[in-house]
């Protein structure tokens, strides 16, 4: 089946969330949602999220799941915000166990925190499948930018967040930690055998030089072809050389201490002291 899809671009990010629907009727799922939030005031904003509600509402589409790609370093996640508003289960890869007691450790949460993705409705792994109405959806294991990272197969069309990009950008970076390049390119030749015509999404664009306009739709055979890293039968040592060697010039997401700290939890903030304010951790000399 070919879903129906819809983008959302996030300016503020360069991420791309989707709206995937069963072209059979009005069932859907919501990949990679934003919370907005300006870490110089310390404010969130809701109206990515709003312009994806704005949508389901007017298509009267019904919300089956809101699915993680990962645990977002560059963006705060709206998932609960829009299960609130609008339903779904919330879904990540069953690895965000392993995210939870790294990045638990690194902002000193204690115990209160739980380190068993109970915060999520639907820990997902290799080979588990899921419904959007009539449409099947698959789920491939996909690490290396992260350990939690999946591609969410659905229909004809590839969701794969931040573990490729569009073919003349490249490849996810590695440098997190439980991150690995290694891996990365395991996980992607993983994605490259699919059919060649399978569509491809990706979760971020940050338009390569000489191209005007961002981009998110790819295919398997473009992919294979022409990806600036692992295009044209790219082997893996060459891949892992280049892959850390540029990542070690990389600085850190400009959201990454707030984004880890809500994304781990499912997009909740942390618990709000006896006043009712919420406060996010600075960790020095940690990341």
């Amino acid at each position: 089946m070919t879903p129906d899809v819809t983008a959302f671009f996030d300016n503020a990010t360069n991420t791309i969330s989707f709206v995937v629907k069963d072209p059979a009727g009005a069932s859907c799922a919501i990949i990679d949602s934003v919370l907005d939030f300006d870490y110089s005031s310390g404010r969130t904003d809701t109206k990515s999220a709003d312009e994806i509600i704005a949508h389901v509402e007017k298509h009267n589409l019904k919300v089956e799941w809101i699915l993680e790609s990962h645990v977002h370093a560059d963006h705060l996640s709206a998932a609960p915000y829009l299960q609130e508003k609008i339903g779904g289960k919330i879904g990540i890869g069953k690895n965000i166990t392993i995210v939870q007691d790294t990045f638990g450790k690194v902002f000193n949460e204690g115990t209160e925190f739980q380190r068993d993705g109970s915060q999520f409705d639907k820990l997902f792994e290799e080979g588990d499948s899921f419904m959007i109405g009539q449409l099947r959806g698959d789920v491939l294991h996909t690490p290396g930018h992260t350990p939690a990272c999946m591609t969410y197969v659905i229909g004809d069309a590839a969701f794969v967040g931040d573990t490729l990009f569009m073919p003349d950008f490249g490849t996810a970076r590695c440098d997190f930690p439980g991150g690995s390049s290694e891996t990365l390119y395991q996980s992607i030749q993983k994605i490259l055998a699919l059919p060649d015509e399978t569509r491809i999404f990706v979760g971020h664009d940050y338009k390569a030089p000489g191209r005007d306009e961002y981009a998110w739709e790819t295919t398997v055979g473009e992919q294979k072809a022409n990806n600036v890293h692992v295009g044209d039968g790219a082997d893996k040592d060459s891949f892992v050389k280049m892959r850390d060697s540029r990542d070690a010039t990389l600085a850190m997401p400009k959201l990454i201490i707030p984004s880890l700290q809500v994304n781990m939890r499912a997009g909740q903030m942390p618990e709000a002291d006896e006043e009712g304010d919420v406060f996010l951790k600075v960790p020095v000399n940690k990341l």
